[in-house]
């Protein structure tokens, strides 16, 4: 940077200005921390949707966000799996209820649109956030600061930047992290569905060769779909009108849900994998599609990209408590340390899933068969799946349990 240049000092800046940035700009501003959060909103004809799961939910309620989502949100009090793989050795069909770990719901399936909304009001009301609703351009990194350079605006200069800007993350780059890359022979087609008949607050997910296909309710006799399938058939969904989709779709459901409307407008886009080498280096920490990336199966995409900005933020206020420098090394490494097991669990078991669905290989889905018949009839087993599902048990950050930093 040059002696001239306007600069603005903050201790801590967020970019990205999706679920997951916002999030993190919320939790690291309860620190006591000055935060900037900049990022261009997400486009406003963004339908998809997001299963909150229950620690996720707890930490939007500590965060002051939730009281403006619940009258906007589906409880899922059950989930259900089908296997529809057509293959010689099936899976029993699964059904999970809440109350068998006495919750009310798992969790809360709520429109991408509807939370962004309710955190860009609770962060508007803020008094140390600041938000620049502009694009990084350029990322400069020194031993004591990152500068941020928007497309509008002055600089931002800060101790520790959280990177939420995706999958082709910028501040990342310049960090140096690498990145894995895999690509899955898969693409998923999402949209929102109105049936005839009522969901009753319960998941279905059915398991085929060419990968999930989910339903997911929203309010009212509405659900979200996520599927799962080859580039190829994706091109056929994506081509038909909305009267030959809704058809399709009620098929492969096979109608238990009645008949079908679609509901607005639909997306599709490649399913990969992204793993990078580490979570944070050089004053920059990873959050959300910038420190992994997900096939968009079991929900675990956004509720483990909550669960980062919520431990980096712990971390963050142990770190000012102590006087210490909250971009240091030794910060990062810590942040790396708490979030690699859940995030590799994850990740492991959405890829194994996967895999086994789309493998040839017979004892494969032997296995997955009767590894989901013994989590049929065990309850401890059962019970055990339920927890995992929902998050970490182990090193939950303390926004996820209702604890403040």
């Amino acid at each position: 940077m040059t002696d001239s240049e306007a600069v603005e000092d903050v201790e801590i800046a967020v970019v990205g200005a999706g679920p997951a940035g916002l999030a993190a700009a919320l939790a690291l501003a309860l620190t006591g921390a000055e935060v900037a959060l900049v990022g261009l909103p997400p486009p406003a004809e963004d339908n998809r949707t997001t299963a909150l799961l229950g620690g996720s939910v707890t930490a939007l309620e500590t965060l002051g966000v939730w009281a403006a989502l619940a009258g906007r949100a589906a409880p899922l009090r059950g989930m259900r799996l089908i296997d529809d793989t057509g293959g010689l050795i099936r899976a029993p069909q699964l059904e999970f209820r809440a109350t068998e770990l006495g919750l009310d719901a798992f969790g809360w399936n709520v429109a991408n649109r509807d939370l962004v909304a309710a955190q860009r009001a609770r962060l508007a009301a803020h008094p140390r956030l600041t938000v620049r609703e502009a694009k990084v351009e350029a990322v400069e990194i020194t031993d004591s600061h990152v500068f941020l350079r928007p497309a509008a605006g002055d600089t931002i200069r800060a101790r520790l930047v959280v990177a939420a800007d995706g999958r082709n993350s910028l501040a990342r780059t310049a960090a140096g992290i690498t990145v894995t890359h895999h690509r899955y022979p898969q693409t998923a087609v999402t949209l929102n569905l109105l049936h005839s008949a009522h969901h009753h607050d319960v998941s279905t997910e059915f398991h085929t060769r060419r990968g999930p296909f989910t339903l997911v309710p929203l309010p009212g006799d509405r659900s979200s779909l996520v599927c799962v399938t080859s580039p190829e058939d994706a091109d056929v969904l994506m081509a038909q009108d909305d009267t030959a989709l809704a058809r399709e779709l009620e098929r492969r459901a096979h109608f238990v849900l009645g008949r079908f409307k679609i509901d607005g407008g639909r997306a599709a886009w490649p399913l990969a994998a992204e793993t990078p080498s580490r979570l944070g280096a050089r004053r920059v920490a990873l959050v959300g599609e910038a420190a992994h990336v997900v096939p968009p199966i079991g929900a675990q995409g956004l509720n483990l990209g909550l669960r980062d900005g919520a431990m980096l933020a712990e971390l963050v206020a142990e770190a000012r408590r102590e006087g210490d420098d909250v971009g240091s090394d030794a910060l990062l490494r810590r942040y790396g340390d708490a979030r690699r097991i859940d995030i590799m669990s994850r990740t492991f078991a959405i890829d194994t899933l996967n895999r086994s669905l789309m493998s040839p290989f017979l004892p494969l889905h032997a296995a997955r068969s009767a590894a989901l018949w013994l989590v049929d009839r065990l309850p401890f087993l059962r019970r055990l799946v339920m927890r995992e599902g929902l998050g970490p048990r182990l090193g939950e950050p303390r926004l996820m349990r209702g604890e403040m930093l």
